[in-house]
């Protein structure tokens, strides 16, 4: 098993890296290999609608999307985190997202394992949380669950370890996570992926 796990803080050692430092704890103990990238600081700009992905299977700005990639296609499970700003994820990770799922259209990441884990100080942790969640469900892709929804509290790098519920969400988040990716592998060991029809685009154009 493989998960990979975007970090969007552009800070390296904040809250949101400690989220996820908690949740890579289980997944070693589970013997789940584990990678986090960092993408804030990269200098990323947003898609421009050209379809380059389309025809070359790959975004036409050769960044840390291209490199994200090709992991995509080795993981079983993708953990997104990041901090709050406006009650909704950092722009540069959007800006990440929307491309690399965008421009992996062509691999089939029906039935790898997602989850997004979101922090901040006090307010704005479900829309956040919503929003990251849109990546994976249009993508066919399950949504681990915990014992709460996946957030942790602090302002100051470090105070997350002091939400010991949140601390406690992200270690039941990873054990479910490891769960679920393994009961999908035997699944389709035995049955396989669900049947996919062919993509109907519904936009009222003649």
């Amino acid at each position: 098993m493989k998960v990979l796990m975007i970090n969007g803080s552009p800070r390296d050692n904040g809250n949101t890296a400690t989220a996820l430092g908690e949740m890579r704890k289980v997944f070693e103990k589970n013997g789940v290999e584990t990678e986090i990238v960092c993408v804030a600081k990269e200098p990323v700009r947003g898609c421009v609608a050209c379809r380059y992905c389309h025809k070359n299977n790959k975004c036409a700005f050769d960044d840390v999307v291209n490199e994200l990639a090709a992991k995509l296609i080795e993981c079983d499970g993708v953990v997104i985190g990041s901090p709050v700003y406006y009650a909704s994820a950092n722009g540069t990770l959007l800006a990440v997202l929307d491309r690399l799922f965008y421009s992996t259209g062509g691999i089939d990441k029906r039935m790898k394992v997602g989850a997004a884990v979101v922090a901040a100080r006090r307010g704005g942790l479900s829309s956040a949380y919503d929003r990251l969640n849109k990546y994976f469900t249009i993508s066919g892709m399950p949504i681990a669950p915990s014992s709460y929804w996946n957030d942790v509290h602090g302002r100051l790098p470090g105070e997350a370890e002091q939400d010991e519920e949140g601390m406690q969400t992200m270690r039941t988040l990873a054990e479910n996570m490891t769960f679920l990716m393994r009961s999908i592998e035997l699944g389709k060991e035995k049955y396989g992926l669900p049947e996919k029809e062919t993509k109907i685009y519904t936009n009222f154009v003649k």
